[in-house]
């Protein structure tokens, strides 16, 4: 039986190489589409605005922080330490039995005293001292001096009014309130004056609230008093500020 001879046609590659070029193409010109989009897609959400607001609450200050002690001069250092934790000691039974606050000692000292005689430095003697600080009402604060003198203190340093730690930090609560309000308002205001639309909060920072202590100018040495000491306390604020960053 004779053998049929096919004829194949011979392949020619080089006619679908146009082809595998345009796929290529197009597959390069949709990845660099879709990296197009994810740049613009990541520069609108870059489009934030920063805005920082404040919140202030005042509350009275019902509480009085007193720093008083004794100071004693004697001819030695042995007389001066002897007096003054005798008088320190009178003083600070009183504050306790007087259920102060915050009862503390804040300051101990004892320096020599010189003078000079025929152009020479000598010591003439010493200078002791023991400082305590205390919280008290106001209301009580004036009769609570007045006995702390007469138990032996000689020397008031300083008062400062301040509110109670509770009344404190319910103040600043609603002042971190009252700032967070105050940011929104301001980035509302904002954006609605250019005609945007704020979309979402991306960040928010809490920029802390401080309380400052009013002192009063009340210091030297003490004296005893015919009446109570009249001590009268005043309002406090507490503020607080809050960052918003919001993109639109």
């Amino acid at each position: 039986m004779p053998l049929t001879r096919y004829r194949f046609n011979s392949w020619k590659p080089l006619s679908v190489l146009p082809l595998a070029v345009g796929i290529l193409g197009l597959t390069f010109t949709a990845g660099h589409l879709q990296s197009s989009n994810r740049v613009i897609a990541q520069e609108r959400t870059l489009q934030t605005l920063t805005v920082t607001g404040r919140g202030v609450e005042t509350i009275p200050t019902t509480m009085t922080h007193v720093r008083l002690g004794v100071e004693v001069q004697e001819k030695t250092a042995q007389q001066v330490q002897t007096e003054v934790a005798r008088k320190s000691s009178a003083v600070v039974n009183l504050l306790r039995s007087r259920n102060v606050e915050k009862l503390e000692t804040t300051g101990i000292r004892l320096n020599p005293t010189y003078s000079n005689s025929n152009n020479t430095r000598q010591i003439a003697g010493y200078l002791g001292s023991n400082i305590v600080s205390f919280r008290i009402d106001t209301e009580k604060a004036g009769n609570i001096l007045d006995a702390a003198v007469s138990a032996g203190a000689t020397r008031i340093d300083g008062i400062s009014f301040v509110a109670t730690d509770r009344a404190i930090a319910a103040a600043q609560k609603q002042a971190l309130r009252l700032a967070t309000q105050d940011a929104q308002e301001q980035a509302d205001a904002v954006l609605a004056a250019l005609n945007l639309t704020g979309r979402e909060i991306i960040s928010i920072q809490i920029n802390g609230a401080s309380t400052p202590v009013f002192e009063s100018q009340a210091r030297g040495i003490a004296q005893m008093a015919d009446i109570a000491t009249p001590l009268v306390g005043g309002e406090q604020q507490v503020t607080a500020s809050v960052t918003l960053v919001v993109r639109y």
